[in-house]
């Protein structure tokens, strides 16, 4: 719900607020474990819910600027991925917001909590309500062994279950990494295991989903200087996560030197793939990711054409990463390039994580990212591609990206 002279969402969704009148009229709907369930397809970013340009320019904002916490609230501050933050629930889905970087601290932005809930603030002026996600039930699981299911596994968004299958890279720590990349320092911390146990992640899975409302997993990995491993090893978490819960499942990877290896991850039963590049621009991938750049920008899109005819246009992706320094038209000139070929650009703000070589940056401007977002969804349009379409992943999920509020309906 928006608050004072902010535009309202678009009334013929009467869904939209039954959903906002269950959540107002829960005497502690912050808290409800039964809301959560209740309302995890709808928050499912696949799902279609029209918002005005107030509330989209609200999420982008907040993903640009961050959000101060009070200093009770958990975050998130390591592993791969746009890993430091929160989630909060708003509008009708789950978003993904910058709390614990630098820039943070100046953000126009708040979260207060009250007695039955929680609001977003602006300058100090109440603008949202917003849900906060409890703590999911397998978490509090252990293995035989006993280390915690949330050391393997984490709930990612609405209803992903998301797990860095090698916490570790062959690159970390050398001057190949990706500059961008925290994967080892969640394993430095003691928050997770270095790598996961097939039959673990499938333990954990069947209980995401049974306990927690879990639809759909995404597994990321370091590289081990044996593609065949990492393939293999990704391949083999995949199968065991299928058989024991049916869930679909995304993996993401570099783009193997011999491209048959691909085919193992089909054979397992992965539903989607992603190759992720970040940039069209050559120079900037030597300077930001230097192992990508070593790979080639022609190996990805050999991998891209590859990962089409095994798992379907709108089943790759790569994800585009907005403030790295790359201007708009080369952004949008790589993401039509992806589109041609039936890969989904998925565009996001740049997350510097703190303890990375990038933590002194700070996201891209809002109005930059929507401007973006606004081209890009001219492009998806254009090719048939869509977020709602996506089986499993980032893409289907979105939290990260505020890209799904900018597609047209088709």
């Amino acid at each position: 719900m928006i608050l004072n002279s902010l535009a309202l969402p678009d009334t013929s969704n009467q869904q939209y607020f039954r959903r906002e009148s269950n959540i107002r009229e829960s005497s502690n709907y912050s808290l409800s474990r039964k809301l959560s369930m209740q309302f995890r397809h709808a928050l499912d970013c696949s799902t279609t819910v029209r918002f005005t340009m107030d509330m989209r320019s609200i999420q982008v904002e907040l993903q640009s600027f961050g959000l101060r916490l009070p200093p009770y609230f958990p975050a998130r501050n390591g592993g791969a991925g746009p890993a430091e933050g929160c989630t909060i629930r708003m509008a009708g889905r789950a978003l993904t917001v910058p709390t614990q970087s630098h820039y943070v601290g100046s953000s126009p932005y708040s979260l207060q909590t009250q007695a039955g809930g929680a609001v977003v603030c602006r300058e100090g002026v109440a603008i949202a309500e917003v849900e906060i996600p409890v703590r999911p039930h397998f978490y509090d699981e252990t293995t035989p062994q006993g280390e915690s299911f949330s050391s393997i596994a984490l709930l990612h968004g609405a209803d992903c279950l998301a797990s860095t299958v090698y916490q570790n890279c062959v690159y970390w720590e050398t001057q190949q990494a990706c500059k961008f990349c925290g994967i080892g320092l969640s394993f430095d911390r003691g928050a997770t295991v270095l790598e996961k146990d097939p039959d673990m992640l499938g333990s954990v899975a069947v209980q995401a989903a049974a306990r927690d409302g879990v639809r759909h997993v995404t597994l990321t990995t370091g590289m081990h200087s044996d593609e065949s491993y990492t393939v293999g090893h990704l391949a083999r978490c995949a199968q065991s996560i299928t058989a024991g819960s049916g869930l679909p499942v995304h993996v993401q990877l570099m783009p193997p030197k011999d491209l048959s290896l691909l085919d193992e991850l089909k054979q397992a039963g992965v539903a989607t793939i992603g190759f992720h590049l970040e940039t069209g621009d050559p120079g900037i991938l030597e300077s930001i990711a230097p192992a990508k750049s070593r790979c080639g920008i022609q190996r990805f899109m050999d991998a891209f054409m590859y990962g089409v005819e095994l798992f379907g246009s709108n089943q790759v992706s790569s994800f585009i990463i907005v403030g790295l320094g790359e201007d708009a038209d080369s952004i949008v000139r790589i993401a039509e390039k992806l589109c041609r070929l039936g890969v989904f650009p998925y565009v996001l703000p740049l997350r510097p994580i703190p303890g990375t070589p990038l933590s002194s940056l700070w996201p891209p401007d809002h109005r930059q990212m929507i401007a973006i977002y606004k081209r890009i969804a001219e492009l998806l349009h254009d090719y048939g591609l869509s977020s709602a379409a996506s089986k499993a992943g980032c893409v289907r999920c979105g939290a990260c990206s505020c890209m799904c509020l900018f597609e047209k309906e088709t």
